[in-house]
């Protein structure tokens, strides 16, 4: 549906039209009112990197709530829990417990020395310091599950049985999983059909782990079995996840619509209608938190500049965030240029994209001149998003951080480059951040503090990998 109803203050200078896959008849976004219940105009002042969003859910131009008028009370209500959560001691101490001790936090700031080696050999023996920060070592082998528990102990705050979510990659469906299985929840996992075949093991994970893994092959095969009836019923109400991610995701939250008294739709990242993009920045916070702290016991001082991928952005968030007022930390972030920014196969979203609605926020997207969705690629399925969530939209927008990309070869080779250098797998997501010193390092003065953010564990992408190492042989 068109969403006709967006402010002309936040139009970009050349039209486009504006699509959003809810199912709507008319999009909206909530008037969200002051103390004195005055409306808030709709052309916002400019607003410091170093401060707070005065209006919750939106930063500078992006954000907000394009969401039928039939969401409204659910966001509202999934608002004001979550803010109740943020100060209820009680919930705060048993997700403390929940991180320290199913979790695994924290999570080391590991000293790469090897790795450092590799990059101060190109400069005679000076140059940055490299630093991990080693989220691929939680539970579930990712970062995902900071979020995936809090957000799923917040379901059951709320007297929700079901959980809906969608993943690409499969760490978050397996992290959403692992919490639901802890918590005694029921899971549905939204997964597309191509994103199944290239992480079956993840799809396997989430299947013992108790979950539903729906696609619409799996529907199709139902229908065999119970009739073409039963196929009917289902289709009313979710639809076939035919493609990837962004596809998943659609259908997850028309899942969540169709049944919003029982079903709780937990995102895995920065992006959609507030109050999701902000809830899983502030449960991936932990990250940053714990980085300002661990560098300052080992250095005495802050990072001077931190790095991270960027697919939508909550693992970039997660380590960003508690720095966003020190101006002089650097913020780094790494897009998939896949087979480079000059095709059509890619997901730089900040390199390319246009301003635009889609799940529910303004943000900067992958777009054609009428305003469709232009299909995301890259090798890492993780960073295969059309969009970006839009905090990050905003970081770009102010300048307060940088984005760069990398192509899908030379990701390949910073994963083997780490493997073999300091014997970890990151995952190709991660990789995409490491790649990126290869540009960054000779840039840097000597004894620069660098920290990576090793947002997840690599073992998933290994068999890829290595096809790809046993392609380029013989070529």
């Amino acid at each position: 549906m068109i969403c006709a109803n967006i402010p002309l203050s936040y139009l970009p200078k050349s039209p486009k039209i504006f699509k959003c896959p809810l199912i709507c008849s008319a999009m909206t976004e909530e008037t969200i009112l002051t103390r004195e219940a005055k409306p808030i105009i709709q052309k916002l002042p400019e607003i410091s990197v170093r401060s707070v969003p005065s209006t919750p859910g939106k930063f500078g131009k992006f954000g907000g709530k394009f969401v039928p008028e039939t969401l409204m009370t659910s966001l509202s209500n999934l608002e004001a829990e979550f803010n109740l959560v943020l100060k209820d001691s009680e919930f705060q101490e048993e997700l403390a417990t929940a991180l320290r001790d199913y979790v695994g936090r924290e999570t080391p700031l590991y000293f790469a020395e090897r790795l450092t080696d590799h990059y101060k050999k190109s400069k005679n023996g000076e140059g940055p310091e490299i630093y991990l920060k080693r989220e691929d070592i939680n539970h579930t082998g990712a970062h995902k599950i900071n979020n995936a528990i809090a957000q799923a102990m917040i379901a059951k705050r709320m007297g929700r049985k079901t959980i809906s979510c969608a993943t690409g990659a499969g760490q978050h469906g397996v992290a959403t999983a692992a919490a639901c299985a802890k918590l005694g929840l029921e899971c549905i996992v939204f997964m597309g059909t191509a994103d199944m075949e290239k992480q079956a093991s993840s799809v396997t994970f989430m299947k013992l782990l108790g979950a539903q893994v729906d696609t619409c092959m799996h529907r199709l095969f139902l229908s065999q079995i119970y009739g073409f009836n039963y196929l009917f019923k289902l289709w009313l109400q979710v639809k076939g996840v035919e493609g990837s991610f962004k596809d998943a995701s659609s259908e997850a939250i028309r899942e969540w619509v169709g049944n919003l008294e029982s079903v709780y739709y937990l995102t895995g990242t920065v992006v959609g209608a507030h109050p999701c993009p902000s809830m899983v920045r502030e449960f991936q916070s932990v990250i940053g938190k714990e980085t300002r702290r661990q560098a300052m016991e080992k250095w005495g001082g802050k990072p001077d500049v931190l790095l991270a991928c960027i697919g939508s952005g909550s693992n970039a968030l997660g380590l960003f965030h508690d720095f966003i007022g020190d101006e002089h930390v650097r913020l780094i972030g790494v897009e998939a240029a896949g087979f480079g920014l000059d095709t059509t196969k890619h997901s730089a979203t900040l390199a390319t994209g246009h301003l635009g609605v889609y799940h529910g926020a303004m943000t900067f997207l992958l777009q054609d001149e009428e305003g469709q969705i232009l299909p995301p690629y890259s090798i890492a399925l993780g960073l295969e998003y059309p969009g970006v969530g839009p905090e990050i939209s905003f970081l770009k927008d102010s300048g307060r951080a940088e984005f760069y990309s990398v192509t899908d070869q030379e990701a390949l080779n910073a994963y083997v480059r780490v493997c073999r250098l300091e014997g970890i797998l990151p995952s190709l997501e991660a990789a995409h951040a490491l790649a990126f010193l290869e540009k960054l390092c000779p840039t840097l003065p000597n004894g620069t503090k660098v920290v990576v953010n090793c947002s997840g564990r690599g073992d998933k992408d290994a068999a890829l990998v290595l096809q790809h190492i046993k392609d380029s042989i013989h070529q």
